[in-house]
């Protein structure tokens, strides 16, 4: 048990977010991103309307697409048949940015025939320019008439900025005695900090699940996937992830806590852990992912807290980068963590590929070798270990190094 969560293996599958029966999608370049082979605005729409959960970013700033989301979905009572997407422009702190999230949501609606409130909206890019209407009208025919399950890579290639890669995943499950799917997609790359760490993910399931007990698994998931995230230490404005469920699996609708429910939501972690590695190791200008669990918590709270505060410290980081065993700075971050245990107790280890090695034993540094530290650290995955010795409680946060590339991607990321 970690992250308060039961940890199970799953099938992966092909097919990303259109994995689960139902779905479709697509994208294009309708112009909005002057290079031609870059898509920049994207679909995904359910055969049938679907039961939804959302949650949203903590800043106090929120995108126009954020708002007019979370009204449809209030307005069909949680259920959706799919959304629309752009990058290249994040929609965000413009007056006419709700008419515009909203005429987006109308175009779509139209081109694929549903309702305008059965569409949510969801933007990423640049803030504080006004949003051109002209080239996604010009085009949603197209991309609503390119929707098929095939067109998964499209649609998450719509929804990267600085992203180097796509960043898809799907798995098979069984609920009810039915086999299910779910699949994702994810975009963020930079500005990613908790809590909602900055990205767009959109995650689709065929199990049939009611709107109330998906929100209460995203919400439980996220905790301890996106909200244990960090890349740079700042909460964009435009965060959102989506859960839909269109319930074509045909298991009995999983409406209250139990068996099903449990597999459900370990399959939701699964699949938004694995996600949050990607967005972990994309992290602007980053050269390695690092992974920190925090062991032998007296709660849950503190282990996050203290996993989180490792791998959002500026220091450890650029140690990181440098391939440099100052475990000095790790457990400086450890002990500045917000939360009450006995910093005497404390273990640290750093492993990866390259090996494993302590650096820490009840609070004090201890011998170790800087040749199988060098080792260690030359790996491009490094995971370090905080083991507290004050209770059972266990949890794990993601981040990556800090590079001289992430000052020259964010240096003129506007112009």
């Amino acid at each position: 048990m970690i992250n308060g969560i039961e940890e199970k293996q799953f099938k992966t599958v092909e097919g990303g977010v259109c994995a689960a029966k139902g779905f479709k999608a697509n994208g294009l370049n309708c112009g909005l991103n002057k290079d031609k082979n870059k898509n920049d605005l994207g679909m995904v729409v359910s055969d049938v309307l679907c039961n939804a959960a959302a949650v949203y970013t903590t800043n106090k700033v929120k995108g126009a697409p954020l708002l007019v989301t979370k009204a449809h979905l209030e307005t069909m009572g949680g259920k959706t048949r799919g959304f629309i997407a752009n990058s290249k422009n994040a929609n965000t702190c413009n007056a006419d940015g709700v008419a515009k999230a909203e005429m987006m949501c109308a175009l779509a609606a139209k081109a694929t025939g549903v309702k305008p409130e059965e569409m949510v909206v969801a933007s990423t890019g640049v803030i504080g320019e006004i949003l051109p209407i002209e080239p996604i009208a010009e085009h949603v025919e197209e991309l609503a008439a390119g929707l098929s399950p095939q067109n998964h890579h499209k649609a998450a290639n719509a929804i990267m900025t600085t992203d180097t890669v796509m960043k898809e995943i799907a798995i098979e499950f069984e609920a009810g005695g039915r086999l299910c799917r779910m699949g994702g997609m994810a975009k963020g790359s930079g500005m990613i900090h908790p809590n909602m760490a900055t990205t767009l993910n959109f995650i689709t399931t065929d199990a049939a699940v009611s709107p109330g007990m998906l929100q209460k698994a995203l919400g439980d998931v996220v905790k301890v996937t996106y909200n244990c995230l960090s890349v740079d230490g700042d909460t964009s404005t435009n965060d959102c992830v989506l859960l839909m469920a269109s319930g074509l699996a045909g298991n009995d609708e999983i409406v209250s806590e139990g068996e099903d429910y449990e597999v459900f939501k370990s399959a939701l972690y699964y699949v938004m852990m694995n996600m949050t590695r990607m967005l972990a190791k994309d992290g602007e200008g980053a050269s390695k992912l690092m992974e920190c669990t925090c062991d032998g918590a007296p709660d849950l709270e503190t282990a996050i807290i203290v996993a989180k505060s490792v791998i959002r410290s500026p220091l450890v980081k650029c140690a990181m980068f440098g391939e440099d065993a100052n475990w000095g700075r790790i457990l400086c971050a450890v002990g500045y963590a917000e939360a009450d245990f006995d910093i005497d107790k404390v273990d640290v280890d750093m492993s990866s590929a390259g090996g494993r090695v302590a650096v820490c034993r009840s609070g004090a540094g201890v011998a170790f070798s800087e040749e199988e530290a060098a080792k260690v650290l030359a790996a491009d995955e490094i995971l370090i270990y905080i083991h507290l010795h004050q209770g059972e409680a266990s949890a794990k946060a993601w981040g990556c190094d800090l590079t001289y590339d992430y000052v020259k991607i964010n240096g003129d990321y506007r112009t």
